[in-house]
């Protein structure tokens, strides 16, 4: 089957001698996840992984700005709006994706490029091996909009180090190269310039592994190791109410990153948060498919309520940045409430497929 049978105008396949290559072809969308590419991606994968002339794979964004910004949520807002159908096939067929990815029997390379959030961390941080340049920008900025860090963050953000993925799911935080590489998310360092000459060496063998380190860079210090003790002290209390006092309670070097960290809680959706801790709780003691079909109970229950619309009207429509969440407060949060994203959909679980070769 060739590599271009899957190609679309928003996501291109093609060889790279014995790597197959797919290129996130959305420059103007910040290359944001659509259904179809979710489609594309896994029908291709599925081909590869069976094609003995692709030894690897590689992903990479297009246009300079970004991996991918993240799923195409604006696109979900409208569905629902409109109260169109499909709106959960898109994120069974997006986390089937994920663990896909995770469950890869070939080499999966990602090379991060700027910005890479949400969908686009799907993307890259359940593959094998990550590469970010001196321009990546990652985050798991969910809770912002009245979502949730889903696509596998159930999964990888509590085996960070420490508290950073507590810290990272509850903050929606930005952080450059140094802490990305830090926290996990990124396996390698590459300097931008040098992209097109790994993409050229990576073509030339069966296996990456031995390749990265001759393009390493140097990223420098991870500006969170300084304040790694307040992270993991703070993050690591057994409440979200506890996470903020003693947040707000920090008098030492890293009293202004607390009240900063405190404060970016405080402006989330109360919901969204209250999630969020929980699910990354969770999914310390579970395997990755039993963690999205977590997100998937999530996400059938999310999608019914008020801040999801709410926030999206707020940051992506009208970008007022001025979501009027339902509750308002943290303390408004009824636990019952919460309780209700954990129990299995009225649909069912998802249904996971074997990953190929198993």
């Amino acid at each position: 089957m060739s590599a271009e049978d899957f190609s679309t105008d928003e996501i291109r396949f093609s060889r790279l001698d014995r790597a197959g290559l797919a290129t996130l072809s959305r420059p103007a969308a910040l290359n944001a996840l659509s259904h179809g590419m979710v489609k594309a991606l896994a029908a291709q994968l599925a081909a590869w992984a069976d094609d003995a002339a692709v030894e690897h794979v590689v992903i990479e964004g297009s246009g300079g700005k970004a991996f991918s910004a993240g799923g195409d949520i604006r696109r979900i807002y409208e569905m629902g709006m409109a109260q169109e159908p499909g709106q959960l096939d898109f994120f069974a067929d997006e986390y089937r994706l994920n663990t896909l990815i995770k469950r890869y029997p070939k080499p999966y390379t990602a090379l991060i490029d700027g910005i890479v959030m949400g969908g686009g961390v799907g993307l890259s941080v359940h593959g094998r091996y990550r590469v970010g340049t001196e321009k990546t920008l990652f985050a798991m900025p969910e809770v912002g909009i009245g979502f949730f860090p889903d696509v596998g963050g159930t999964a990888f953000l509590p085996r960070c180090p420490g508290g950073l993925g507590t810290y990272l799911a509850m903050t929606g935080a930005r952080i450059g190269q140094a802490d990305a590489l830090a926290a996990g998310v990124l396996t390698h360092t590459v300097a931008r310039d040098r992209l097109e000459d790994l993409k050229a060496a990576l073509a030339e063998v069966a296996d990456p592994a031995g390749v990265f380190d001759a393009f390493a860079s140097d990223p420098g210090p991870a500006s969170l190791a300084w304040h790694r003790k307040v992270i993991d002290h703070a993050f690591a209390a057994p409440s979200v109410a506890a996470i903020l006092a003693a947040l707000e309670g920090e008098t030492g070097p890293s009293a202004a990153f607390a009240q900063e960290a405190a404060a970016l809680i405080r402006s989330k959706s109360p919901t969204s948060v209250m999630i969020a801790f929980r699910q990354v709780r969770a999914g310390a003691d579970l395997d990755f498919e039993a963690c999205m079909r977590l997100e998937f109970r999530i996400v059938s229950r999310i999608l019914q309520g008020h801040d999801f619309y709410e926030g999206v009207r707020a940051v992506l429509v009208d970008k007022d940045n001025k979501p009027a969440w339902r509750p308002a407060s943290l303390s408004e949060v009824d636990p019952v409430d919460i309780d209700a994203h954990f129990v299995a959909p009225e649909g069912g679980d998802l249904e996971i497929p074997s990953p190929p070769g198993a």
